[in-house]
Parts: structure tokens; sequence; C-alpha cells
């Protein structure tokens, strides 16, 4: 008999019962590797490298899952996503993937995410020479019973200057002018014309977008991009001229922030970019910062829901509520 056909025709090892007839959260594959496709709103397309990881429920009178369809399901929608003739955004192909994969595993929830670097051609502030920044995707989906919820986000980097150590400075500089000489409203021109040093960090700000199902909005990568870029005291650019070099390092000093300052900032920009977005769509925001005169580094974040987050800047009161990104993409229970 031939050893492939005997395989073939064999028990179904994965439905049969386990020894302990548990259920278990999530079962799946990791570190998928592919090559994508992926519109923008531009109608421009790219290919870009990308890592999935597909996962479903399993109930408890299931051994196993049946692995192999997982990767069944990613080739064939990545291989429609690139010889067909539509393509699809990442949350988009995340969601067709995360409703086939519940739908071959008779599960009753099943989770995709999807994580691809994308270049973009960004022009000098100066200069005006242009190099390729490269942005990390994300797509995100969940599938149930009760519909698909899906995100979208991304990562950038920037640049920080500390406004505590830039205050010492400011303040020893001030002692330094004065017993020169130098009048207070010559101090206060000075410090308004010379932005004053402080130490740096390059920061990496994430901003995630989360719709809920039903929920249909134009939800793009690039203008996530600019939100997140804005949020920190200055841009950053792979090439640069002098000019460009001094235009970024004085942007940055006179626009010093906290690593908390970039996280509500963030969420600042992302509040009036998506003002028409209803309450039930989620918002997190991220920001870790490369310290420079420390060995560790700095982060700041903030989830929610979108009236979470508009309900606490109305009232200006703290409210404790802040709905998790597992607790959204999981839904109402």
């Amino acid at each position: 008999m031939n050893p492939s056909s005997s395989a073939l025709s064999g028990p179904d090892v994965q439905a049969s019962l386990p020894g302990l007839q548990v259920s278990l959260s999530r079962v799946g594959v990791t570190g998928v590797e592919k090559v994508i496709r992926i519109r923008d709103d531009h109608g421009d397309e790219q290919l870009f490298y990308a890592t999935l990881n597909c996962f479903v429920d399993l109930g408890p009178q299931q051994k196993g899952a049946h692995m192999s369809r997982f990767e069944e399901v990613v080739n064939d929608a990545i291989g429609e996503v690139i010889l067909g003739e539509s393509a699809f955004r990442a949350e988009s192909l995340a969601e067709r993937i995360a409703e086939i994969v519940r739908e071959r595993q008779d599960a009753q929830r099943a989770e995709v995410t999807i994580e691809a670097r994308y270049p973009e051609h960004k022009p000098a502030p100066v200069s005006g020479i242009t190099s390729q920044e490269i942005y990390t995707l994300y797509g995100v989906a969940v599938a149930s019973a009760a519909g698909t919820r899906r995100m979208v986000g991304v990562t950038a980097h920037g640049m920080t200057a500390c406004p505590c150590a830039q205050g010492v400075l400011q303040g020893r500089a001030h002692e330094r002018l004065a017993a020169d000489g130098f009048t207070e409203d010559q101090i206060e021109r000075i410090f308004e014309s010379v932005p004053v040093a402080t130490h740096n960090q390059r920061g990496l700000g994430t901003l995630h977008i989360g719709l809920p199902e039903g929920v249909e909005a134009n939800v793009d990568a690039t203008d996530l991009v600019a939100i997140v870029e804005e949020s920190m005291s200055s841009e950053i650019y792979e090439l640069m001229k002098r000019s460009d070099e001094g235009t970024v390092v004085e942007k940055a000093h006179s626009r010093p922030r906290f690593v908390e300052d970039c996280v509500r900032e963030a969420l600042r920009g992302a509040l009036a970019r998506y003002a028409d977005l209803p309450g039930e769509v989620f918002l997190s925001a991220r920001q870790e910062n490369l310290e420079t005169i420390h060995q560790h580094n700095v982060v700041a974040e903030r989830t929610g829901l979108l009236s979470e987050l508009r309900e606490e800047l109305e009232s200006g009161a703290h409210l404790p509520r802040h709905t998790t990104m597992r607790e959204f993409l999981d839904g109402p229970r």
C-alpha cells in the first residue's frame, strides 16, 4: 500500500477526545512568513514582507486543531491577494483569513494578526532630498458568531527632547546670563530666540484604531503615521543635509515632550482626525523612548473606546475604566 495514501485515509486524530476534556483559549500557528500585496486609498500597490499569526479556540471535546488548515487558508488568501484582480488592506486581509479559518476549523472564535514592514518616500524638511522611510503596519481581525472585529495600526519612529533636563539647563543659563549683566527682558528674548539644550531620545510611537462589527470607516495607515510623527518633538529622516539636521534638532528642542506628552498628543490627533467615528470604536496609543543618559527605556500608553476618551476630556475627571485591546477584540460576552 502506498504510505502516503494510507496516511491520508488514517483516523482523524485531531478530532478525537483529549485525555483532559478542557477547552483551550488559543491554538494556532505563529511566525508565518509571507509576501503580501497591500493597496492604499490612492490605488497604489506594493509587495510587503509580512509575518502572520493565526489562532482559534479549541473545544473540550477536540484533541487538537488541524494545523495544516491554517497554512492552507493563508496560502489561499495570500494567493488571491497577489494574483487576483483585487488587493486587500492589511486589516481586510486579516479579516478574510480569520473568517475562513473559523469556518474550516469549526471554531467559535478565530484571530489573525499581520505585521508588515512597508516603505514611504519622505522629503527632508529643508533640502527636499527624498529618502525611503520604513514603517510597521498592523492588521488584526477576530471573527466570531457575532461578526468580525478588525484593527489597523502603525509604528513610526521620531525624536523627543526631554523637558526636565531642558528646564534645569535653562535655570543654569538664566543664572549665568543674569550674573553677566543681562536684564530679565533680554534673558527672556534670548530664550525665545535660541532653544536651550537637553538630552534626546529616539521614540517609537504606535497607534491602533479598532472597528467593531458593523462599523465601516476609512482608516488609512498614512494618516496614522502622520499623527504618530506629529505627536513627538520632531520627525526623523534617513537622509539629511546639514540644513535639514539643524532644522530637525531645533524643532525638537522647541517642542520638548515627555513620553507621556507623546501619547496624549497622539490621542489628541486621532480624536480630531476621527471625530465622526462612533463611540464604540477602539483607540490605543503607545510610546516607547530609547533613553540616552540612562540604560533603561521609558514607556507610556492609553487604551480605550472613543466614548471613554471623549467622556474624560469633557468632564475633566479621571475615569478608571480603560477598555483594553484584548477586551475590545473579544467583544461583549
